[in-house]
């Protein structure tokens, strides 16, 4: 499935499982395929799951009415609403960005709009082949793989909403007319359950990773289902913990990746967001791209993530700009700070910066470098890979159990494993002019010290933390795990804390959970309580 070769063929799938197409309906049938036996076939059962996978990849939508939503990406949440990156860009370019940065959104943003849109349908998707897989006369083990997919999928989408919006309709089939104004929000802890339920069954479903054949690398796997469930028991414990987990369990669940032994760290951490880095031995889940030459729209083979972040002066848009806060966190010699950010003087991509246009074109003077792997064709969408999830955070995810369960060792020696493979890399290929190679780096022994047995209590946890923001930094985590840490509000400006507080959910959580307003057409059309302040 690498590179979503699958686009060329879902239109046949679409056809089946997309929403209303009045057109489409007021024709008489062609043949005699119906819904219900168009998924006898396998290959079309195959399709019909590429289509969800193909949402995972919108960075637009097709919107209210099929009128168009605007950009959305994770990133725009995780790390532009955080200490690690400002909007970018210039002052007036792209405010809706900015009202996320302030917590001055409304319910007419575009990018929380886009979020809302993209995510329900994916999960209209998912939930349409779930309903036809039951009934499909196809092998038991394909049908078990594709049930897995489907229903991972659908808790990917709505942990992506969670997230964002609070507790949210949960749908267990497509959405019916009759439900329009009857299907009630749930709140947070219900929707945390309904998640953790489909990551459950998805694990017990989905193969290993090397279970699959090579032209099937990038689907959802047993250990890509589980990795979200521990990221997901993470993030209650710190908000909603209706279900009263502990962080053992989030310890036995990255116990249980760490023992299938189907992932290790990269070698060289430079070479993990670059072309040969994708779906490699640290991949659990990443969305998968290809370059293309479609224009700007609703639904993409590519990406448009990696030109949206980079220099204005040359290819790019200039947005997502890393913080000074964010620069300051990497420890001296820290190899990791030049694979993460560049100013004006470095090297990329075997060219050297000239100018990032500071500060009428960037707020901070830095960029990301991990967005500056490939330069796409103008006018064509990149083929970059989006990491979601690698399995250097289930290792940081078990340090942070084991560190809240008395294992401090154990935690101690996790982190080291993450600091030493850091460590040992490379600078990022391209530092030097004319040059594409991976260039050795004269590092001091003095550098990135191991976690010592002095560090212990809160030390120990702050030492996780910070390895967690320099390890994923510009990876669109931070957000997250500042908000489920509790340490969120405190990170912002007075100004924005101010804005923020209005619109947090405080009641019945362990730290107060900041939430973007339901669309508003939404929010009228079936009867949604909005969101606190909005």
């Amino acid at each position: 499935m690498r590179k979503r070769y699958i686009k060329v063929c879902l239109l046949i799938a679409l056809g089946l499982i997309g929403q209303s197409c009045s057109d489409f309906l007021d024709k008489e049938p062609l043949g005699k395929e119906t819904e219900e036996t168009y998924f006898n076939d396998p290959n079309n059962a195959v399709l019909a799951v590429n289509a969800i996978y193909d949402v995972t990849g919108w960075e637009e939508g097709p919107g209210y009415n099929n009128n168009g939503v605007g950009a959305n990406l994770e990133w725009m949440y995780g790390d532009v609403m955080s200490d690690d990156a400002e909007k970018g860009s210039t002052t007036n370019d792209f405010q809706a960005l900015q009202e996320l940065k302030d917590w001055t959104a409304n319910s007419a943003n575009d990018i929380a709009k886009g979020l809302w849109s993209n995510a329900f349908a994916g999960i209209y998707r998912a939930n349409n082949v779930l309903k036809n897989l039951e009934k499909a006369n196809i092998s038991a083990s394909l049908k078990d793989r594709l049930t897995g997919e489907a229903t991972f999928l659908r808790a990917y989408f709505y942990f992506y909403l969670a997230r964002v919006y609070g507790g949210v309709p949960l749908f267990t089939e497509p959405v019916k007319p009759s439900e329009y104004t009857t299907t009630k929000r749930a709140t947070l802890g219900e929707t945390f359950k309904f998640i953790e339920d489909d990551l459950k069954k998805a694990a017990t479903l989905l193969p290993e990773k090397s279970e699959y054949s090579p032209a099937d690398l990038g689907r959802a796997t047993k250990g890509a289902a589980n990795a979200y469930l521990a990221r997901l028991i993470a993030y209650e414990i710190g908000t909603d913990n209706t279900a009263k987990h502990t962080w053992q369990d989030v310890y036995d669940v990255t116990s249980t990746i760490i023992a299938s032994g189907q992932y290790s760290l990269t070698a060289n951490y430079a070479e993990i967001q670059e072309d040969e880095g994708e779906n490699n031995v640290e991949s659990i889940f990443e969305i998968q791209e290809a370059e293309s030459t479609n224009s700007w729209g609703a639904i993409k083979i590519g990406t448009s993530s990696n030109i949206f972040q980079n220099n204005r002066s040359t290819w790019g848009w200039g947005f997502n700009n890393p913080t000074t806060s964010l620069v300051a966190e990497f420890e001296n010699g820290d190899p990791r700070k030049a694979v993460t950010v560049y100013t004006k003087g470095d090297v990329v991509l075997g060219t050297k910066v000239e100018d990032i246009l500071y500060p009428s074109g960037n707020m901070t003077n830095y960029l990301n470098r991990k967005a500056a792997i490939v330069k796409p064709s103008e006018g064509k969408e990149a083929g970059q890979n989006i990491r979601k999830i690698r399995y250097a955070d289930v290792i940081l995810l078990k340090a942070e159990a084991a560190a809240n369960t008395g294992k401090e060792q154990e935690a101690r020696d996790l982190v080291n494993q993450i600091r030493t493979r850091a460590k040992n890399a490379t600078a990022p290929k391209g530092s030097k002019e004319g040059s594409m190679t991976y260039d050795a780096l004269v590092v001091s022994s003095g550098t990135l010290p191991l976690v010592g047995t002095s560090v212990t209590g809160k030390a120990l946890l702050e030492a996780i933390w910070h390895e967690r923001r320099v390890e994923f930094g510009m990876e669109a985590l931070r957000f997250w795990d500042l908000v489920r840490t509790g340490r969120y509000l405190s990170a912002l400006t007075a100004t924005r804390r101010v804005a923020c507080e209005k619109h947090t959910i405080k009641d019945g959580v362990v730290n107060p959970v900041p939430v973007l307003p339901i669309p508003l057409n939404e929010q009228q059309s079936w009867g949604l309580a909005q969101n606190p302040g909005y």
